[in-house]
């Protein structure tokens, strides 16, 4: 399976897909929500969809997932509706994928495929596509299967005792590994620079604030509406796959960074999970995660459960805490009068994690969200008195752009004495660059 480039993605005519969704038993029974989600998947992959359907199997067959009788069903339509693409939005083995290509005459794809199509799509920059490339590969190393007699070569090393030779399948998994070990470098080369940007940050002292959510929960347009940038935001899945990071301005804080991750999505991959480790420890070694959940969807409690999931796994992983989260409900704006009502209240008096209902499409909210991240930034600062002599004029800058200043007043020495609160990094910055002055 490879990846479709951006200059195919333009160019090349709209297929049609057909999109069946099997399930097992009542309690994986897909809900509108799961079916809405699949067909906005189609969609991000650039696909007209010409069905979608959901199947009980009661008998799932090892050799293909679907009865003969399903399949011969799935056959007709595809062929009666002119479908090129058959995608199964759940897990296939590579058997049961080969078996369907050959059973159905087109294109299988199931839902991990689906997903590493799309951010084929959507990877814009180098470290993207390195993270990219890095889970297609490891997903295509897992589809080789023996499907052909001809790919065992002829007899290899001396004597006419000698076993079959190298087989096609060795020679690829080979290629393969090499492939893997070429881009595990260079995305280890991407985490060291990614750590020295980090560093720098903290030196500056600048604290750094993550969105993260189930994709198409709005993140981007939260980004965007923070921090005044122009990042792609449209209303379909992982319309957004480079992380990116913004500088915004806090009232009282100063200089923030905002960072932008990719979306979670149910039956995240776990090689996906992986190879975006680079990225997503950027969101793990943050000061704040906001955590955006989209309130008008039937599905939020589900996708809340699937994110909580993802950033267990990463902290387990990482070794590192979870940093403290706060939830901004948004998407205020399509959900009825009188919930959002409910809601509003709901989040004023939520305490663990603290929440704001907001709608970064039109704007409401903003403000009490910017005042709950500082709030939350602030958490643990301790207030100190400062005297400053004229002369003192880049600490007291300092402390206006890096603290919480709330009087200033002179003395009858010249000198001016500050109140202000600083949060523990920046006690030890600003001991650091000013030395001769002590925080009482």
């Amino acid at each position: 399976m490879n990846a479709v480039t951006p200059d195919t993605e333009q160019s090349a005519p709209e297929e049609r897909a057909g999109a069946v969704i099997p399930w097992f038993s009542p309690a994986d029974r897909p809900s509108e929500g799961r079916e809405h989600e699949t067909a906005g998947l189609v969609e991000a992959l650039g696909c007209e969809l010409a069905f979608l359907s959901t199947v009980h199997l009661r008998n799932p067959s090892p050799s293909n997932l679907f009865s003969s009788g399903h399949l011969a069903d799935l056959k007709t339509r595809l062929e009666a509706e002119n479908c090129s693409i058959c995608i199964v939005d759940g897990a296939l083995t590579p058997v049961q994928q080969r078996n369907l290509e050959r059973e159905l005459g087109l294109k299988v794809i199931d839902r991990t495929g689906l997903i590493l199509e799309i951010f084929g799509l959507r990877a814009r920059t180098r470290e993207g596509q390195l993270q990219v490339e890095l889970a297609r590969i490891t997903y295509e190393r897992s589809r080789l299967v023996r499907t052909w007699t001809h790919l065992e070569r002829q007899r290899g090393g001396r004597g006419f005792l000698s076993g079959p030779g190298e087989t096609q399948l060795e020679a690829d998994r080979r290629m393969l590994d090499r492939t893997m070990k070429r881009l595990r470098t260079d995305l280890e080369d991407v985490r060291r620079t990614r750590g020295l940007q980090r560093e720098g940050r903290v030196r500056a002292g600048t604290p750094v604030i993550s969105l993260v959510g189930y994709t198409n929960a709005g993140k981007s347009t939260l980004f965007n509406r923070l921090s005044g940038a122009d990042v792609l935001a449209r209303d379909m899945p992982f319309a957004t796959l480079d992380p990116t990071i913004r500088r915004i301005e806090l009232p009282v804080i100063g200089d923030a960074a905002l960072v932008d991750t990719v979306g979670f999505i149910t039956d995240l991959p776990t090689h996906l999970i992986d190879a975006f480790q680079a990225t997503l420890e950027e969101a793990m070694e943050s000061d704040l995660l906001i955590h955006v959940r989209d309130r008008a969807s039937a599905s939020d409690e589900d996708q809340r459960a699937d994110v909580i999931k993802v950033l267990e796994r990463l902290e387990a992983e990482s070794g590192h805490p979870l940093p403290p989260l706060i939830e901004a409900w948004n998407k205020a704006d399509a959900i009825e009068p009188d919930r959002r009502e409910s809601l509003a209240y709901a989040a004023r008096i939520a305490d663990d994690p603290k929440a704001v209902l907001v709608s970064a499409m039109t704007g409401d909210g903003m403000e009490d969200l910017v005042e709950l991240i500082e709030a939350m930034l602030l958490r643990g600062a301790r207030e100190f008195t400062v005297k400053l002599a004229p002369q003192q004029g880049r600490a007291r800058a300092w402390l206006h752009a890096h603290g919480d200043v709330s009087s200033e007043t002179g003395t009858e020495t010249g000198e001016t004495e500050m109140q202000v609160r600083l949060t523990d990094a920046a006690q030890g910055q600003f001991r650091v660059k000013f030395p001769e002055t002590p925080l009482v």
